[in-house]
């Protein structure tokens, strides 16, 4: 006997596909994920550890990298001027936020993603969360576009934001004239 069910939306049809079980382990995954406190940067400046507390910003961690991680510093808004990125996740969602030469009132924001949409199942490690922030420079710009194609990198070269899905793929996320432009990342 074939079951046959109506669902008005694709989210609807999907949990009515997936056995309630299997739904409720990707929410404890999601929930159970490490995310540290700005307080746990010591190498971010007291006025961004302040500035991320104030946002309610936790630091989502990647099972595949042992440090803490997900904060980096770079040039990435223009070169010679130092910038930090850090992923914020808060309610479980997370957006890199750029903090402009290193000034807590001067924050621009990318990439906002559930956190969820980031876990993979690991085997013996279970559901993990599985994406990191790393700096692009302009080896790796060029390296990318060679091998995948897409827009060269515009001048001035500056850094990019490689923003990955732990062994799966990524994207370089590229100030350029007031946006962020969608550079190859690794595949």
């Amino acid at each position: 006997m074939r079951t046959t069910f109506w669902c008005w939306t694709l989210t609807a049809c999907l949990t009515l596909a997936r056995p309630a079980s299997a739904q409720d382990e990707w929410d404890r995954a999601d929930s159970a994920a490490t995310r540290l406190r700005p307080s746990a940067f010591s190498q971010l400046p007291a006025g961004i550890r302040r500035g991320l507390e104030e946002r309610g910003c936790t630091v989502p961690q990647s099972l595949e990298r042992r440090q803490p991680h997900n904060v980096i510093r770079g040039e990435f808004q223009q070169p010679g001027q130092l910038d930090w990125a850090v992923l914020c996740s808060r309610a479980r969602v997370s957006t890199i936020l750029v903090f402009w030469n290193g000034n807590p009132a001067e924050v621009d924001s990318v990439a906002t993603t559930p956190d969820r949409s980031y876990l993979q199942g690991m085997g013996a490690e279970g559901i993990v969360f599985s994406r990191g922030i790393s700096g692009a420079d302009s080896a790796f710009l060029y390296r990318q576009r060679q091998h995948h194609g897409g827009p060269e990198p515009p001048r001035p070269l500056h850094h990019g934001i490689n923003d990955s899905f732990d062994g799966k793929a990524s994207v370089v996320w590229y100030w350029h004239r007031g946006q962020w432009l969608t550079l190859a990342g690794v595949d």
